[in-house]
């Protein structure tokens, strides 16, 4: 039977997608993001946090059974389509896994529940094709316009990335772009308008943009890990307006609050 590698599955989530969704987070992520929000999906192994003060213990990763996934998400089938939502799968890197996620959401397709991929896209463009004929909806994240920044901050290929996104557009895929937000990296006006340059020029129509917060501080020192932005400041919400309107010309822009 076909696995796939979870760090934990999220019910009744309203916004990793539209209306009320399950979002399954597999684990493993071959990008570094010094800001990411899901420290716990990066690993590929399993990974029990203690979280000082209440001494409250979590752990994340199991190898689960499609069928055994399907059978807890389908507990709030009456959810998803009363409210249009639907299954993300998230990570971590989804695509990693790309075969046992196409077959994933070809079972859930069959059962006429939405599905949405929620990826950076810095893999071989054959894990998109493995995926492709299965999946309803992408978010795809673009955390720099840069290539150099890509490299040295990210972990990623700049060229892989922008070049798969180009091929998921011209694929007629429903693409939503994400830009995380974040201090020192790439929410200046230089990058913000690089960024807004590129996706236009490949055709994307929606950006959502991800204001940076703090809120992984806590999993970071469960992990007894380093994070890199425990002291930077989220952006005001003059600024996040003023980056809104940067892309409201050529995009259907959206802010997750």
């Amino acid at each position: 039977m076909t696995e796939l590698n979870v760090s934990n599955i999220q019910f009744f989530s309203t916004g990793d997608g539209p209306g009320i969704r399950s979002t399954i987070f597999l684990k493993g992520c071959n990008l570094r993001c010094p800001w990411c929000h899901n420290p716990e999906t990066v690993s590929p192994y399993p990974q029990t946090l203690v979280y000082a003060g209440s001494g409250k213990t979590v752990s994340y990763g199991i190898r689960m059974k499609i069928d055994e996934i399907i059978e807890a998400v389908m507990q709030d089938a009456d959810f998803y389509s009363s409210s249009g939502g639907g299954i993300t799968i998230s990570g971590g890197e989804p695509m990693l896994q790309a075969r046992e996620v196409a077959e994933l959401c070809k079972r859930l397709r069959e059962l006429g529940i939405h599905t949405l991929i929620d990826t950076a896209g810095g893999v071989p463009w054959e894990n998109f094709e493995e995926v492709l004929p299965y999946a309803n909806c992408f978010f795809y994240d673009l955390k720099t316009p840069d290539e150099r920044v890509c490299a040295e901050t990210v972990g990623g290929d700049f060229h892989l990335i922008i070049g798969n996104l180009k091929r998921l557009v011209s694929s007629l895929a429903d693409v939503h772009v994400r830009i995380p937000l974040i201090p020192g990296v790439n929410s200046d006006d230089d990058s913000l308008k690089k960024s807004e340059k590129l996706l236009a020029s490949i055709g994307v129509k929606t950006v959502d943009l991800l204001p940076f917060h703090r809120m992984a501080s806590s999993k970071y020192d469960a992990m007894e890990s380093t994070y890199a932005f425990r002291d930077t400041e989220p952006l005001s919400e003059k600024r996040i307006e003023e980056i809104k309107s940067i892309f409201n010309e050529n995009f259907s822009v959206t802010v997750e609050r």
